[in-house]
Parts: C-alpha cells; sequence; structure tokens
C-alpha cells in the first residue's frame, strides 16, 4: 500500500476507477451515484474521524451509510486507494480490516472476524479481521474470516471461504455444485372425480424406498 495521498486526490481516483471498473457507467456524473463509491467515500470521511478519536462521529457518518448503501465498514478499517465495491450490498468489513491499493469486492463479500469465542482470547489489541493485498479481486459472497493475510494479486471466487493465509497471486475457488438428473415425471392415477391425476414425486419416492 502506497503512501496516504491527500483526502481530495483520494477520492478523486476513486471515482476514476468506478467509471474504468463499471461498464454500465458512461462518465463520472453517473459514477457520482454509484453505491459502492458512495460508501467508500464515507468511509473515507468516517476513518478519518475516527482516528482523530471522534469515535461517535464517525459511528454516525458510518450508520447512515449504511442505511443508504447496504455497506457496512467499520470506520476503524483501513482501505487503500482505489477500491471498486461494486454492487455492495451486505458487504461488511471488520474494525481491524486493512484493504490495500487497487482491491475489487463484490457484493456479499465479508471481512469478519473468527467469532466472540476466539476473538476474546486474543490480547487487547491485537489485529482480529483481515489484511487483504494490493490488487486482490474478491467475488460475490466469498468470505474470509480471522487476522490472516491474503497476498496480493490473489483471486478469492465467488461463494468460496478463506481461513488461513493465502499467498501472492493465489486462486481460491468454491467447490462445484453438484448436478444431478431430474427424476422421472410423476405417474397418472385416477383422481377422486375418476380423472387422471399425478402422484407427487415426494409421495413416489416414499412409496419407492418402501416408508409406507
Amino acid at each position: 500500500m502506497l503512501e496516504e495521498p491527500g483526502l481530495l486526490r483520494t477520492l478523486d481516483e476513486d471515482i476514476r476507477v468506478v467509471v474504468a471498473r463499471d461498464p454500465s457507467l458512461a462518465n463520472r456524473w453517473e459514477a457520482i451515484g454509484h453505491t459502492g463509491l458512495s460508501a467508500v467515500w464515507a468511509h473515507r470521511v468516517a476513518h478519518r474521524l475516527y482516528r482523530r478519536r471522534m469515535r461517535t462521529a464517525a459511528r454516525a457518518v458510518a450508520r447512515v451509510a449504511r442505511r443508504r448503501t447496504g455497506v457496512e465498514i467499520h470506520p476503524g478499517a483501513v482501505l487503500g486507494r482505489r477500491v471498486f465495491i461494486d454492487h455492495g450490498a451486505s458487504v461488511v468489513i471488520g474494525q481491524t480490516a486493512v484493504v490495500g491499493d487497487d482491491v475489487t469486492i463484490y457484493q456479499q463479500v465479508t471481512l469478519g472476524a473468527v467469532g466472540w469465542w476466539t476473538d476474546n482470547r486474543r490480547p487487547s489489541g491485537a489485529r482480529r479481521h483481515p489484511v487483504v493485498g494490493d490488487g486482490v479481486i474478491l467475488g460475490a459472497n466469498a468470505t474470509v474470516l480471522g487476522p490472516v493475510t491474503i497476498g496480493a494479486r490473489a483471486l478469492i471466487g465467488a461463494m468460496a471461504t478463506v481461513t488461513e493465509d493465502l499467498p501472492p497471486g493465489a486462486r481460491v475457488y468454491a467447490a462445484p455444485p453438484v448436478v444431478r438428473l431430474a427424476p422421472p415425471g410423476p405417474r397418472a392415477v385416477p383422481d377422486a372425480d375418476g380423472g387422471p391425476g399425478v402422484v407427487p414425486d415426494a409421495v413416489q419416492a416414499l412409496a419407492s424406498a418402501g416408508s409406507w
């Protein structure tokens, strides 16, 4: 992560990266209404308040941002430059998380802690959340838990869960879905009026299994 520039320069970089990475946007004016950009900008302000020990004000800004964008970023979390949050819905970033430069985060990503039952045993001030290196891509519904380190340019695919350190350039994918052929259609039986009817698949399966 590079040295932090001034706030105005950082905000300008944020808007430029949204235009560059979201093909649905035609220009900077459209980007201003982007949900992810609003969340990142609100956090830039909240984090500066948090570092100045104005924590009540910082939490108020974060709370308003969460209600308006669906993105929950603790004011203590550190975001690098040109962080892009696409869609933004249900993104959660914890207090001690560190996100590097040029990171892309899709919807429903969680950068969280393992849980209070583990964190309460850590030394005071110990890190509880992930460090995400520069250029990392976090796919939709990816989950990274605990004080792990994700190496630069790693890719964590949609639905994948990470609870250990990853080297630079690593690729993590969720288990592929299990695909099964559809069962044969239900067989026809007479209904109460003597007309054709069907036996529901669940009933037919129980009968075939000898559960009756």
